[in-house]
């Protein structure tokens, strides 16, 4: 029914969600561990406005039952506020069911919104925002050239909270390599126990295309944890992570260990389940190689 400029990337959760491409590709694009809009035919532009409302005029048209809407690629939390209302009231008057739009949002994105900005699109349905910090720790953010740190990631997230709009965050399980493993995860903990997120997940970087750029920003010598370094590290989140109530997942098809839980009720079993993972990977239902990926 759409066309979509490929490869178009969501959350999990957002499996029965209609996926608008308001955006093409990433508006930063630096980072180095990731690939996902390297292809030419994924430079970042924003879709025009009429295509995007010739888009739900055709939903629209379908009688397909929307409720929920992604809005895509990877940032289109980038676009200005105007155009980011304009959509939202579009969805709302082609699309009336719809009861949550959502979006992937990079942590600076917020600092072009101002909170008044931020009520408004959470009012016209905006209310669920993936952020992907990936690290919480200054050093590894400086290495994989986020453009963030610690301290820009926090204030997105409490201004995200402060609007109402719920924040599900990203982490990157091994992304300081062998040799940050232990800062990042202690970080990383740090900046979620100061946010306390709604939703919390835990991901493996992923590595398709090869290591060059990681290698490069690692001086020369990234090395990407093996399975029971990626658990030891996991135990080290989990163990100084202090959760009110966040639903955590570590369900990603890149995870070797499922886990999911509700932080902080279920911490204890949860690091139960990663050290019987360390002791004894045997005997737990493990993720193959073949199984993982992005």
């Amino acid at each position: 029914m759409l066309n979509y400029i490929e490869p178009v990337f969501r959350p999990p959760s957002e499996w029965k969600s209609l996926i608008l491409q308001v955006t093409n590709g990433c508006s930063w694009n630096q980072c180095s561990f990731c690939d996902m809009y390297t292809q030419p035919q994924k430079r970042f532009r924003a879709q025009k406005t009429d295509k995007i409302e010739q888009d739900l005029i055709a939903v629209s048209n379908s009688r397909a039952h929307i409720s929920r809407v992604f809005l895509a690629d990877g940032d289109a939390m980038t676009l200005p506020f105007a155009r980011l209302e304009a959509i939202c009231l579009m969805i709302k008057q082609y699309l009336p069911n719809v009861t949550r739009i959502s979006s992937y949002c990079l942590p600076r994105n917020i600092n072009n919104k101002t909170p008044e900005q931020l009520q408004r699109l959470r009012e016209l349905g905006l209310s669920l925002l993936y952020i992907g910090c990936e690290s919480g720790d200054d050093e590894v953010l400086a290495r994989i050239k986020k453009g963030e740190t610690f301290d820009s990631s926090l204030a997105a997230l409490q201004k995200i909270k402060a609007a109402g709009i719920k924040a599900s965050v990203m982490i990157l399980n091994g992304l300081g390599g062998v040799e940050l493993s232990k800062q990042h995860a202690e970080n990383s903990a740090k900046l979620m126990n100061a946010a306390q997120p709604e939703y919390l997940s835990t991901l493996v970087v992923t590595l398709p295309l090869g290591t060059e750029r990681m290698d490069a920003a690692f001086d020369g010598h990234f090395q990407l944890p093996d399975q029971t370094q990626l658990f030891t590290e996991m135990h080290t989140l989990l163990s100084h992570l202090e959760l009110d109530k966040t639903v955590f997942r570590s369900d990603h098809a890149s995870n070797y260990l499922v886990l999911k839980g509700i932080l902080g009720k279920d911490k204890l079993a949860l690091i139960s389940q990663v050290e019987a993972a360390m002791r004894t990977p045997e005997r737990i239902h493990l993720r193959q190689e073949w199984q993982r990926g992005l």
